[in-house]
Protein backbone atom coordinates (compact mmCIF):
# COMPACT_ATOMS: atom_id res chain seq x y z
CA UNK A 1 0.00 0.00 0.00
CA UNK A 2 1.32 3.46 -0.92
CA UNK A 3 2.06 5.87 1.91
CA UNK A 4 -0.25 8.89 1.99
CA UNK A 5 1.27 11.88 0.20
CA UNK A 6 2.71 14.55 2.49
CA UNK A 7 1.13 18.01 2.21
CA UNK A 8 3.34 20.58 0.42
CA UNK A 9 5.57 22.88 2.44
CA UNK A 10 4.97 26.60 2.08
CA UNK A 11 8.15 27.72 3.87
CA UNK A 12 11.46 26.30 5.05
CA UNK A 13 13.82 28.10 7.39
CA UNK A 14 17.21 27.21 8.84
CA UNK A 15 18.79 29.01 11.75
CA UNK A 16 18.19 29.82 15.41
CA UNK A 17 14.79 29.46 17.07
CA UNK A 18 13.82 30.74 20.51
CA UNK A 19 10.78 29.62 22.49
CA UNK A 20 9.62 28.83 26.01
CA UNK A 21 8.32 25.67 27.63
CA UNK A 22 6.79 24.80 30.97
CA UNK A 23 10.15 23.60 32.20
CA UNK A 24 12.28 26.37 30.72
CA UNK A 25 11.57 30.11 30.43
CA UNK A 26 13.72 30.26 27.30
CA UNK A 27 15.07 27.58 24.99
CA UNK A 28 17.54 28.63 22.29
CA UNK A 29 17.67 26.10 19.46
CA UNK A 30 20.64 26.80 17.22
CA UNK A 31 21.17 25.07 13.90
CA UNK A 32 17.59 23.89 13.40
CA UNK A 33 15.34 23.46 10.38
CA UNK A 34 11.69 24.57 10.45
CA UNK A 35 9.03 23.49 7.97
CA UNK A 36 5.67 25.25 7.58
CA UNK A 37 2.72 23.73 5.75
CA UNK A 38 0.33 25.42 3.32
CA UNK A 39 -2.13 25.91 6.16
CA UNK A 40 0.39 27.95 8.14
CA UNK A 41 1.05 25.24 10.71
CA UNK A 42 4.54 24.16 11.75
CA UNK A 43 5.01 20.59 10.57
CA UNK A 44 8.51 20.01 11.90
CA UNK A 45 11.33 21.65 13.85
CA UNK A 46 14.39 19.44 13.77
CA UNK A 47 18.15 19.73 14.01
CA UNK A 48 19.72 20.81 10.73
CA UNK A 49 21.79 17.63 10.52
CA UNK A 50 18.49 15.85 9.78
CA UNK A 51 18.08 17.83 6.55
CA UNK A 52 18.72 14.91 4.19
CA UNK A 53 16.16 12.67 5.89
CA UNK A 54 13.62 15.49 6.10
CA UNK A 55 14.12 16.33 2.42
CA UNK A 56 13.33 12.75 1.45
CA UNK A 57 10.26 12.68 3.68
CA UNK A 58 8.85 16.07 2.65
CA UNK A 59 10.21 16.36 -0.89
CA UNK A 60 12.10 19.66 -0.75
CA UNK A 61 15.46 20.80 -2.15
CA UNK A 62 18.26 22.67 -0.41
CA UNK A 63 17.47 25.68 -2.62
CA UNK A 64 14.00 25.85 -1.03
CA UNK A 65 15.46 26.70 2.38
CA UNK A 66 15.77 30.28 3.56
CA UNK A 67 18.75 30.50 5.88
CA UNK A 68 18.76 33.11 8.63
CA UNK A 69 21.81 35.27 9.15
CA UNK A 70 23.89 35.05 12.33
CA UNK A 71 22.05 38.03 13.88
CA UNK A 72 18.54 36.76 13.08
CA UNK A 73 16.32 34.35 14.98
CA UNK A 74 12.73 33.18 15.10
CA UNK A 75 10.50 33.48 18.15
CA UNK A 76 6.77 32.95 18.81
CA UNK A 77 4.52 35.90 18.04
CA UNK A 78 3.35 38.18 20.84
CA UNK A 79 -0.26 38.14 22.08
CA UNK A 80 -1.86 41.46 23.12
CA UNK A 81 -5.12 40.88 24.99
CA UNK A 82 -6.32 44.49 25.22
CA UNK A 83 -6.03 47.02 22.38
CA UNK A 84 -8.41 49.95 21.84
CA UNK A 85 -7.86 50.18 18.10
CA UNK A 86 -9.56 53.59 17.54
CA UNK A 87 -7.35 55.22 20.16
CA UNK A 88 -4.32 54.59 17.95
CA UNK A 89 -5.29 57.85 16.24
CA UNK A 90 -3.74 59.72 19.20
CA UNK A 91 -1.45 57.07 20.70
CA UNK A 92 1.20 58.41 23.04
CA UNK A 93 -0.39 61.85 23.33
CA UNK A 94 -3.04 63.65 25.40
CA UNK A 95 -2.11 62.11 28.72
CA UNK A 96 -2.59 65.29 30.72
CA UNK A 97 -5.94 64.41 32.30
CA UNK A 98 -7.33 61.80 34.75
CA UNK A 99 -9.05 58.84 33.11
CA UNK A 100 -12.70 59.98 33.10
CA UNK A 101 -11.80 63.50 31.93
CA UNK A 102 -9.49 61.99 29.32
CA UNK A 103 -12.31 59.79 28.00
CA UNK A 104 -14.78 62.66 27.78
CA UNK A 105 -12.33 65.21 26.39
CA UNK A 106 -10.29 63.16 23.94
CA UNK A 107 -11.39 59.55 23.55
CA UNK A 108 -15.15 59.68 22.99
CA UNK A 109 -15.02 62.62 20.53
CA UNK A 110 -12.33 60.81 18.55
CA UNK A 111 -14.17 57.48 18.59
CA UNK A 112 -17.31 59.25 17.33
CA UNK A 113 -15.39 59.96 14.09
CA UNK A 114 -15.37 56.26 13.22
CA UNK A 115 -18.81 56.59 11.64
CA UNK A 116 -16.67 57.71 8.68
CA UNK A 117 -15.37 54.50 7.11
CA UNK A 118 -12.54 56.28 5.30
CA UNK A 119 -11.22 57.62 8.60
CA UNK A 120 -11.66 54.18 10.21
CA UNK A 121 -9.83 52.41 7.39
CA UNK A 122 -6.84 54.75 7.60
CA UNK A 123 -6.40 54.37 11.36
CA UNK A 124 -7.21 50.66 11.56
CA UNK A 125 -4.76 49.89 8.77
CA UNK A 126 -2.04 51.74 10.67
CA UNK A 127 -2.70 49.99 13.98
CA UNK A 128 -2.71 46.50 12.45
CA UNK A 129 0.47 47.24 10.48
CA UNK A 130 2.16 48.57 13.62
CA UNK A 131 1.20 45.71 15.90
CA UNK A 132 2.40 43.17 13.34
CA UNK A 133 5.65 45.09 12.88
CA UNK A 134 6.14 44.92 16.65
CA UNK A 135 5.67 41.14 16.63
CA UNK A 136 2.04 40.94 17.76
CA UNK A 137 0.56 38.10 15.74
CA UNK A 138 -2.57 37.69 17.88
CA UNK A 139 -4.60 40.51 19.42
CA UNK A 140 -7.85 41.35 21.15
CA UNK A 141 -9.22 44.60 19.66
CA UNK A 142 -11.95 46.84 20.99
CA UNK A 143 -13.50 48.97 18.24
CA UNK A 144 -16.32 51.55 18.53
CA UNK A 145 -20.13 51.53 18.49
CA UNK A 146 -20.08 51.66 14.67
CA UNK A 147 -20.93 48.31 13.11
CA UNK A 148 -19.55 49.04 9.64
CA UNK A 149 -16.22 50.28 10.96
CA UNK A 150 -15.92 47.32 13.34
CA UNK A 151 -16.46 44.93 10.43
CA UNK A 152 -13.89 46.88 8.45
CA UNK A 153 -11.36 46.36 11.25
CA UNK A 154 -11.95 42.60 11.04
CA UNK A 155 -11.42 42.63 7.27
CA UNK A 156 -8.16 44.58 7.61
CA UNK A 157 -6.89 42.16 10.26
CA UNK A 158 -7.70 39.19 8.05
CA UNK A 159 -6.09 40.81 4.99
CA UNK A 160 -2.79 41.32 6.80
CA UNK A 161 -2.80 37.81 8.27
CA UNK A 162 -3.11 38.65 11.97
CA UNK A 163 -5.27 36.54 14.28
CA UNK A 164 -7.66 38.47 16.48
CA UNK A 165 -10.83 38.90 18.45
CA UNK A 166 -12.79 42.05 17.56
CA UNK A 167 -15.47 43.60 19.70
CA UNK A 168 -18.05 46.19 18.68
CA UNK A 169 -18.45 48.53 21.65
CA UNK A 170 -21.90 48.83 23.25
CA UNK A 171 -22.67 52.17 24.90
CA UNK A 172 -26.17 53.45 25.66
CA UNK A 173 -25.16 56.10 28.21
CA UNK A 174 -22.97 59.08 27.33
CA UNK A 175 -24.26 62.46 28.44
CA UNK A 176 -20.96 64.25 27.86
CA UNK A 177 -20.60 63.26 24.20
CA UNK A 178 -24.21 62.45 23.22
CA UNK A 179 -23.35 61.84 19.56
CA UNK A 180 -21.32 58.85 20.67
CA UNK A 181 -23.96 56.52 22.08
CA UNK A 182 -26.80 54.23 21.01
CA UNK A 183 -30.10 53.30 22.52
CA UNK A 184 -30.20 49.92 24.23
CA UNK A 185 -32.33 48.52 21.41
CA UNK A 186 -29.93 49.88 18.79
CA UNK A 187 -26.99 48.39 20.64
CA UNK A 188 -28.57 44.94 20.77
CA UNK A 189 -29.65 45.10 17.14
CA UNK A 190 -26.30 46.34 15.84
CA UNK A 191 -24.33 43.85 17.92
CA UNK A 192 -26.40 41.02 16.48
CA UNK A 193 -25.79 42.43 12.99
CA UNK A 194 -22.07 42.67 13.67
CA UNK A 195 -21.85 39.02 14.72
CA UNK A 196 -24.03 37.85 11.81
CA UNK A 197 -22.10 39.77 9.16
CA UNK A 198 -18.73 38.83 10.62
CA UNK A 199 -19.68 35.16 10.37
CA UNK A 200 -20.94 35.67 6.82
CA UNK A 201 -17.68 37.33 5.76
CA UNK A 202 -15.83 34.16 6.78
CA UNK A 203 -12.73 36.03 7.90
CA UNK A 204 -10.82 32.94 8.94
CA UNK A 205 -8.45 34.61 11.40
CA UNK A 206 -10.97 36.80 13.25
CA UNK A 207 -13.56 35.99 15.91
CA UNK A 208 -15.93 38.27 17.79
CA UNK A 209 -16.13 39.23 21.45
CA UNK A 210 -18.56 41.17 23.59
CA UNK A 211 -17.23 44.63 24.41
Amino acid sequence: MDCPQKPPLAHLFKGTFVHATRSSPMDVLQGHLLGVGDDGRIVFLEQADQQEQLAKKWGFKASDIRELSSHEFFMPGMVDTHIHAPQYAFAGTRVDLPLLEWLNTYTFPTEAKYKDNDFAEEVYTRVVRRTLKNGTTTACYFATIHTAASLLLAEIIDKFGQRAFVGKVCMDINEIVPEYKETTDESLKETERFVKELLEKKVSRVAFLSA
